[in-house]
Formats: C-alpha cells, sequence, structure tokens
C-alpha cells in the first residue's frame, strides 16, 4: 500500500482571487523521481496540460526542466494574475502506484472552507476536473457535507464547463469545474458537441485547442 502525500503546500499569494483546485500530482512528485521535463511545482508533471495550456493563453515562454527558474516562472506568473493553487486532497492510499483519481483510498481532505476564510479576496475556485467519483469537485461537495455549517453548491449553469455558487459567511464564491487538463479527458473532449462542431470546421484543432478556448474564459 502507497501513502501518496501531497508534496506541495498550498500556493496563495496575498490578495488572491482565483483558487486552482485539483486532487494529486502523479506519484513519483511524492516519491521525488522527477522526470526529465517535469517541473518540481504543482501541475509540474511533463505528460500534464494545465501550464501548457496557461501558456498558450498568456505568452508566457516557459521553462519545462526541473530547474528552479521554472518553477520561479510560475510562481511569478501566479503572483501577478493573483491566482492560487489549493488541491483539495492532502493524503491517500493506493493499491497501485499510479496518478488514477479513481485509485484513492481513505482519502484526507484539506480544510478548504478555513483555507477560503484565510483568503477572503477569493471569488472564484477553478476545478481541474469535474464532479466524477474523486474528482475535485466531487471531493469539494463531500467537505461542504462534512463541515458543521450547512453550505450547498447552487447551479449556475449546467452545460461544461459547469459553473456553481455558493455563499460562506455571507461571501459569494463561484465554482468552475474545468475540462480535466490531462490525457485522459480527451475522450470526453471528443464526445462534446462544441468540440466536434469546431473540428469540422477546422481539421486541425485538438483537444489542447478546445482547453485554451476554455480556460481563457476564467484565467
Amino acid at each position: 500500500m502507497f501513502y501518496h502525500k501531497h508534496p506541495y503546500k498550498p500556493f496563495i499569494p496575498k490578495g488572491a482571487t482565483k483558487l486552482i483546485v485539483g486532487t494529486l500530482p502523479p506519484p513519483r512528485f511524492t516519491q521525488r523521481r522527477l522526470k526529465e521535463r517535469d517541473v518540481d511545482f504543482c501541475y509540474g508533471s511533463q505528460d500534464g496540460l494545465l501550464w501548457p495550456i496557461l501558456d498558450r493563453i498568456f505568452n508566457l515562454k516557459l521553462i519545462y526542466d526541473n530547474s528552479e527558474e521554472a518553477v520561479t516562472q510560475r510562481k511569478d506568473f501566479l503572483r501577478k494574475r493573483g491566482i492560487g493553487i489549493c488541491d483539495v486532497v492532502e493524503s491517500s492510499f493506493r493499491d497501485k502506484i499510479d496518478a488514477s483519481d479513481l485509485g484513492m483510498k481513505d482519502v484526507e481532505l484539506r480544510n478548504m472552507l478555513q483555507i477560503l476564510r484565510n483568503y477572503p479576496k477569493i471569488d472564484t475556485l477553478l476545478f481541474t476536473g469535474g464532479n466524477s467519483k474523486n474528482g475535485p469537485e466531487y471531493f469539494f461537495r463531500r467537505h461542504l457535507k462534512t463541515s458543521e455549517e450547512n453550505i450547498q453548491l447552487k447551479i449556475v449553469n449546467n452545460e461544461p464547463p459547469r459553473i456553481h455558487q455558493f455563499v460562506l459567511e455571507g461571501r459569494l464564491i463561484n465554482t468552475v469545474s474545468l475540462i480535466a487538463p490531462s490525457g485522459a479527458a480527451n475522450m470526453a473532449i471528443g464526445s462534446n458537441q462544441l468540440y466536434k462542431k469546431l473540428k469540422a470546421k477546422n481539421p486541425n484543432f485538438n483537444t489542447l485547442d478546445f482547453r485554451v478556448l476554455q480556460y481563457k474564459e476564467f484565467f
């Protein structure tokens, strides 16, 4: 049984208004066995798409390697844009050492509501995945149910990306469930009607292009 503990503390700049929320990075980040193009920071997997998406949107010219410069680039961007990163999962156990969300067992969640209290300007949570089992929205909903407050997500838009909102001590906070920035979500994108329409117009249009269009609206 592998104990998969999150290797990074939340990175939330002072005055942040948006918070990126996922689950856990691949186990190799906890094991400190990074690949050549991994970045030693949140969403740093060389196979992940979050940073390539943001790179495209903001023309960041990011470095993709194990260097401290690569980490600094990302932190500087987040500070400048007022964006934090705080995954909802603190730790889990796994029978198989892989990055599958479904493979997580005995999951320990971070206290997201307390984190939101600590950063009162945050008004938007950007889930890097939806409400499927063990996804970030799924765990956030579970966190709300087990908290002392009677907080519920209210649907604002049920079309992808789904948008909800909730009230925390009089403060309105929106949540957006973005397409996951991982290859596992490509099949879901392929069945999306908007994607099919755009692909029909431009055969070179791909799943990364589709993510860029969606993420650009909310970042």
